[in-house]
């Protein structure tokens, strides 16, 4: 149960993150920014187990996977970014 409730909560996050964080560099497309809410969510889980702020097995809450989400967001911006200029 843990996988799917941060999945649901990820995709939540990744359109919290979406309208916290609009710009011309991130990804637009409900599929896109689902996405991009799962792996937002996920890192958040990775982070907040490694640093002990979750127990094994316990996932990030919503405001968790919103900061993981906007995090994402903001790498995959940069990135997204420099490919545009470097053309």
């Amino acid at each position: 149960m843990g996988i799917i409730w941060t999945i649901i909560i990820g995709f939540i996050a990744g359109v919290v993150a979406k309208f916290v964080m609009p710009g011309d560099n991130e990804p637009s497309g409900f599929i896109l920014t689902t996405i991009l809410g799962i792996v937002g969510a996920f890192v958040a889980t990775y982070l907040g187990q490694a640093l002990g702020w979750y127990r094994p097995g316990e996932g990030a809450g919503l405001i968790g996977a919103v900061v993981g989400a906007i995090i994402v967001l903001l790498v995959y911006g940069f990135f997204a970014g420099r490919q545009r200029r470097s053309i």
